[in-house]
């Protein structure tokens, strides 16, 4: 008996090893987050906000490509998408670098940012491993006040992507790059006007409230 187990556990050895080399590296891996400005699992991270189990993890709000969502979908997570827990707030010009950071570099299709519904820049990965650190400057277009910028890292050879969530204030003072950021806090939006025009992802304060337009519309 004591054999027969010897030999068992001299396989067992001898095949792990070989079962660790053929098999594909999980998807899990790839791991990545927005670190400037401070995206709100970022901002979990620091202690700066009080959150959940996403502040051990801001690499892994990872989820299905295509979504709309600062928690990638996962419920876990899902305290990223409450828009009214007290994110702080970075003021920022027309243009301002975004920094990803990755814990593991996974070959990447692209990234992408958005505003609402309106993607507003792309970056291609062109299938290529990314370096630990990587910065792109991105242009708000027309957008300006308090703004909430979706950033997706899309990985090239899997169904799933990244997010990370970033609260911006658009022309806010002290904010963009060149002329020195402003710090981070918070952003009242500004009164609902009935003549104004607002694009989707354009917030205004009304009623004691602050309510997101969902696409271009007339006060």
């Amino acid at each position: 008996m004591r054999t027969k187990r010897r030999v068992a556990l001299a396989v067992g050895a001898l095949v792990a090893p070989l079962l660790a080399i053929s098999l594909p590296a999980s998807t899990a891996n790839a791991h990545g987050w927005v670190t400037l400005p401070g995206s709100r699992q970022d901002q979990c991270a620091a202690g700066i906000v009080d959150c959940g189990q996403i502040k051990y993890e801001p690499q892994s709000v990872e989820g299905p490509k295509g979504l709309n969502s600062c928690s990638g979908g996962n419920s876990q997570f899902a305290e990223l998408d409450d828009d009214s827990k007290g994110w702080r707030v970075t003021p920022v010009a027309a243009t301002h670098t975004f920094t990803w950071h990755h814990t593991a570099r996974h070959a990447t299709a692209n990234w992408q940012y958005f505003i609402g519904n309106q993607k507003i820049a792309e970056f291609d990965g062109h299938g290529a491993q990314p370096a630990p650190d990587v910065s792109h400057q991105v242009n708000f277009g027309g957008f300006t006040g308090c703004q909430k910028v979706l950033a997706v890292w899309n990985v090239a050879d899997t169904g799933n992507a990244f997010y990370s969530c970033i609260d911006v204030n658009i022309g806010g003072s002290g904010g963009g790059d060149g002329g020195g950021d402003g710090e981070p806090g918070d952003c009242a939006a500004a009164a609902w006007s009935a003549g104004s025009v607002y694009s989707g992802g354009d917030t205004v304060s009304h009623g004691g409230h602050t309510w997101r337009a969902k696409w271009w519309v007339t006060g």
